[in-house]
């Protein structure tokens, strides 16, 4: 039976609320709708941005959180009144991230969100396979997958938010999926602290800059070696913000780290991929998307080449795996996270 969901996801990046409509049975059939994007007031991401990396938030963010959500579910429904939704999928914001210590902090609040909405809610979707121990990280491969259905193999798909993580599908529709390394977290944050803009809108700042050779030392951390699957916390390489450059070269350099970290990713798949696709805000980067060409070496092309809608990928999959959470059905498994055998999760909340 297909249903109804809207799909809910605030990212690494911290720029806003996604919301995106989906029909869809839990399994094969997928029907993706309208959606749209939420941006966050600057004085909101700047109180979001100081939770990172701390094991709680304080209630009022969380609060204000679920309204920023509420108010996309209640702006898609006014845009596309014919779509019915039954559920929502809630990811909340993830705050913290060490599965090594069987720890994952999404902040939100799903019992204010249904009350709010007038609609059940699933949320929690990490904390069971962290429990578990997987790493909890990333939950979007099982919706590629489905995407994915009619598509030539073996395929890649790069998801660029804060973190990038990869999904690899493989002529026998296998799945394998980790966090390559950094997304746009670090070229946002290194923006940020030199310039106080919050993007390098379409990579034009790293346009101008030189990529330093400083950028192989950064690629020797340890993380680059581990197999997977694995997964990394938004602030893992932070101490890359301490490059002493140029606002251009630092740019450069971190955009190229980003690239050459994907390039290393695939020493660990078990195919050359035909062909990477890319999904998330990474992908309007323009010079981020040249050195993935050029460093990759294969056909490299945003998901729109394939008819996907990549600002909205995320939060159909949000979408998608409540409604596998609602049937009991695995989200996880062990060539996605780790985790021992494929694993079911989410916290059903209703009014």
């Amino acid at each position: 039976m297909m249903e109804t969901v809207i799909g809910l996801m605030s990212g690494t990046s911290l720029d806003g609320v996604d919301a995106a409509f989906l029909r869809t049975d839990g399994g094969a059939q997928v029907q993706s709708g309208p959606w749209l994007s939420l941006p966050y007031p600057d004085g909101f991401r700047a109180r979001l941005r100081a939770c990172l990396g701390q094991a709680e938030a304080p209630a009022d963010i969380v609060a204000e959180l679920t309204h920023w959500h509420s108010r996309a579910v209640q702006a898609l429904r006014e845009k596309t009144p014919d779509w019915m939704p039954t559920l929502l999928g809630f990811h909340g914001q993830t705050i913290y991230h060490n599965p090594a210590e069987r720890q994952t902090v999404q902040i939100g609040d799903a019992t204010l969100l249904a009350r709010e909405t007038g609609l059940p809610v699933v949320s929690d979707f990490r904390r069971a396979d962290v429990a578990a121990g997987g790493q909890g990280a990333p939950l979007v491969p099982v919706y590629h997958q489905a995407l994915a259905q009619g598509l030539p193999k073996p395929l890649a798909i790069l998801n660029i938010g804060g973190v990038a993580n990869i999904t690899y599908i493989g002529p026998d529709n296998t799945l394998l999926a980790f966090d390559t390394g950094p997304g746009n977290a670090l070229i946002d944050d290194w923006m940020h602290k030199h310039t106080g803009i919050a993007v390098d809108k379409d990579g034009t700042v790293a346009a101008r800059g030189q990529v330093l050779p400083q950028v192989y030392k950064l690629l020797d951390h340890p993380y680059f070696f581990q197999p997977p699957p694995k997964s990394l916390d938004r602030e893992a390489f932070r101490t890359a913000l301490a490059l002493n450059a140029r606002v251009e070269d630092g740019a450069a350099t971190l955009t190229a780290f980003t690239a050459l970290a994907v390039r290393d990713a695939f020493r660990h798949l078990p195919h050359l991929p035909s062909r990477l696709l890319v999904t998330g805000g990474g992908r309007h980067n323009a010079t981020l998307m040249g050195m993935l060409g050029e460093y990759c070496m294969i056909d490299v092309a945003p998901v729109e080449s394939v008819g996907w809608a990549g600002d909205a990928l995320e939060a159909q999959a949000f979408g998608y795996l409540a409604v596998r959470s609602r049937l009991g059905l695995p989200l996880t498994f062990p060539g996605t996270t780790g985790v021992p055998s494929p694993l079911a999760g989410g916290k059903y909340t209703s009014l």
